[in-house]
Formats: structure tokens, sequence, C-alpha cells
């Protein structure tokens, strides 16, 4: 791992999954009555891990005064993969790129469809753009444990490094080529998704490979963030299982 911060995440269903996943976590803090946590309490003294008794003030300033469910978690920090370390799953890798998405609940929304939808890894930009924090972990649903999330200095260096390893980069734009007509099955596939106001940024657009679009039939020209790559990102799923690629 290239990055280690400390982590407070909340919410039963994150702090489940990252009890699951045995992540290093220095204590979990638990409302007093424990209501609906038996599982949580009963993952964190099988592994040790200290356990203390909280009021609901602390789990509100823990978890900055979003849903906690009565549960929060310190981990020992926030770990970041590398991009070796995701191109190494297999020899053609589905890999999505959130290019500045400042939104947590978004940033966690697409990180947890990428999980469900089989990707092998997530990449982020170190700068302008949100980090793992609790509430991204939280809107992962826990997804932030099991999914291989890589932060890179430069986006447009890291698409030139995946095209080296035979990956073609999708970007998704309004003004791009419909998503139903397009293969995805040539090799390893990276579909980036862009900020919520900007779309793609100029030189990562210039660097993609083809742009696709999702065809709006309504009123509305755009969809958020998530729900776009969501459609995008199983449309792929399902044409590289379709090919025999597999995850």
């Amino acid at each position: 791992m290239d990055n280690f911060e400390k982590l407070i995440i909340y919410g039963k269903n994150a702090v489940i999954e990252a009890l699951k996943a045995a992540r290093p976590i220095n204590a979990l803090y638990v409302i007093k009555d424990g209501k609906g946590l038996s599982e949580h309490i009963a993952i964190a003294k099988k592994a040790g891990i200290v356990i203390k008794e909280a009021n609901p003030d602390k789990l509100n300033s823990m978890s900055e005064g979003n849903r906690h469910g009565g549960i929060a978690a310190e981990l020992a920090s926030a770990e970041y993969s590398s991009v070796e370390e995701i191109l190494a799953v297999r020899d053609k890798p589905f890999i999505i790129i959130a290019d500045e998405i400042e939104d947590p609940h978004n940033l966690g929304a697409l990180i947890r469809t990428a999980e469900a939808a089989g990707a092998d890894g997530f990449i982020i930009p170190k700068r302008r753009s949100v980090q793992l924090t609790g509430a991204v972990y939280a809107a992962s649903a826990g997804a932030c444990a099991y999914l291989k999330i890589a932060r890179v200095t430069n986006l447009t260096d890291t698409i030139k490094t995946l095209k080296k390893h035979n990956i073609w980069v999708y970007g998704a734009e309004a003004d791009g080529e419909p998503y139903t007509g397009v293969d995805f099955s040539g090799g390893g596939v990276c579909l980036v998704i862009g900020s919520e106001g900007q779309g793609l940024s100029r030189l990562v657009r210039e660097n993609c490979d083809h742009i696709v679009s999702i065809p709006m039939y309504g009123s509305m020209n755009s969809l958020n963030a998530s729900v776009s790559g969501g459609i995008l990102m199983y449309d792929i799923a399902m044409k590289i299982r379709r090919k025999g690629g597999g995850f």
C-alpha cells in the first residue's frame, strides 16, 4: 500500500464489512444498549478489538453529524493500493477512474457499484477529489473494504500506463457515442467518470480511446455521476462476461 491515513468510519453496513474483511481496527465505538449490533460486537471480540461504549454525542462528533446507526470504528489507516497492484489482479482488468469527483456520496456510490459489478480496481486523483473519508466509506456501504482503490498524482499519466497494458480507456460524456453500440471486450477496460459539474477534464478526455454516452429519452439532458457510472459499469460487466472474460 502506498498511503496510510487515520480514518473514522461509521454506520452499520460500513463497519460490519470492515470487520468481515479484517481491516485493521484500533477501536470499536458502540452506543450503550448496542441494539442490533450483536454481530459487530461478536466479530470485534473474536478479533481482539477494543470495544468502547459511546454516547450519542460522541458518535455524532465522530460521524460529523451523519447517520451512524449507533456504531463507529477507528481504522488504523485508510489503505490505498497502487496501480500496479490493480493491474496484477488479472490479464484483462476492469478498472474505474473517478475524474475529480468531489461529492463523497457520489464517490461512495460509485465504489459500491464498482465492487458489485466485479471491477478489479478504482482510481482517484490526489488533488481536486474527495479522498477515502468516513462519509465515502458509509456511502459505499462498506465496499471500500473489498475493492482495491489507488490514488495517483496525475490521471493522464496513469491512463497512458493503462494503455501500455492493453487496456482500452472509455470516457463518459454527453456528446459521446451511445454506449449500447460499444463492444467493450477488446482487452482490459477502463471506464472514466467525470466530475459532477464539469465532466471529464480536458487532458483526461484527450487521452481516452473512446467517448461514450447514455442516450437521454426524456426532458433531462444528463444523469447524476454515480447513476451514469452504474449504468455503464453493468453494461461493461455483462459484455465482458458474454465474451467469456469473466471475473
